[in-house]
């Protein structure tokens, strides 16, 4: 299936392109080539504040395609929650619409969960995952977390993630309408079963950090429960490990030293 790089009078048009999905239109962007390695942003963010320190490096090795979620960045929104179902739903349809199948998924912090959901709703289309400082119940988040989504504002948001989503739409209600579906997704989330993560049978790579809001042990206990799961614990902060935007220390080498332990972890054979 062909696409065309769309232009929308109230968007900045980016590098990428758009494909009708499922209601939405969804931005992506093609790098690279050889095997598909699709990337999940992060909430509030977009494809480049949580991976455009990286992309370039994975798109060495793989055919690399990054994703906007609904509301997030170029893609348009619906009449309806965010939900990480329907994020898997809408992921799933580009992949199948590209016809791609067995593509190795990496999603960061909530894309990690949408990551999670396309293995359970959508297991052919799934080769490997990568789980990046991502949860599957509320307890795996500390306690500190819930309480400031219970009273999250606008106000609140990083300024540079702000200023990323003006840099593509400058509309004011777009970045609160964004902001106000992430926060209640969060607010409103339910634990997800063990059964159903245990259900997941692709090999899994489970990342976290100790400075991370993901606490440890609720990684490790993840990392448990996937039949062909391996851990990964940095000594960083959330998404730090990566260059996620909001990192310091611009200098180090740690994304480095990640991206190549995502190769080999996405090179090793099938169990």
């Amino acid at each position: 299936m062909s696409f065309t790089v769309l232009k929308d009078k109230n968007q900045n048009s980016g590098p990428g392109q758009f494909a009708d999905v499922n209601g939405i239109r969804m931005y992506f962007e093609i790098h690279g080539d050889g095997n598909p390695l699709l990337l999940i942003h992060g909430g509030g963010s977009t494809l480049y504040t949580s991976f455009g320190k990286i992309l370039p490096l994975l798109a060495k090795n793989y055919q690399v395609i990054g994703v906007e979620l609904q509301a997030h960045g170029h893609t348009s929104d619906r009449d309806a929650p965010e939900s990480f179902e329907q994020d898997a739903d809408d992921v799933a349809g580009l992949l199948m619409q590209l016809n791609i199948s067995g593509a190795n998924i990496f999603g960061f912090s909530n894309g990690g969960n949408t990551a999670m959901q396309i293995a359970i709703r959508h297991p052919k289309l799934v080769s490997k995952l990568i789980l990046a400082s991502s949860f599957y119940k509320r307890e795996g988040m500390y306690s500190w977390f819930w309480d400031a989504m219970e009273k999250a504002s606008l106000n609140d948001m990083p300024k540079i993630y702000q200023d990323e989503f003006f840099k593509i739409n400058p509309s004011q209600a777009a970045l609160q309408n964004m902001h106000d579906k992430d926060a209640n997704r969060m607010r409103t989330f339910q634990d997800w079963k063990d059964e159903d993560i245990s259900s997941i049978q692709v090999p899994v790579l489970v990342i976290s950090a100790d400075q991370d809001v993901v606490r440890p042990e609720h990684a490790v206990a993840m990392f448990r429960l996937f039949p062909h799961g391996r851990l990964a614990l940095f000594p960083a902060s959330h998404g730090s490990y990566m260059g996620e935007i909001m990192s310091q220390g611009g200098n180090s080498k740690i994304p480095e030293l990640f991206v190549e332990m995502v190769n080999e972890f996405i090179e090793a054979p099938m169990p």
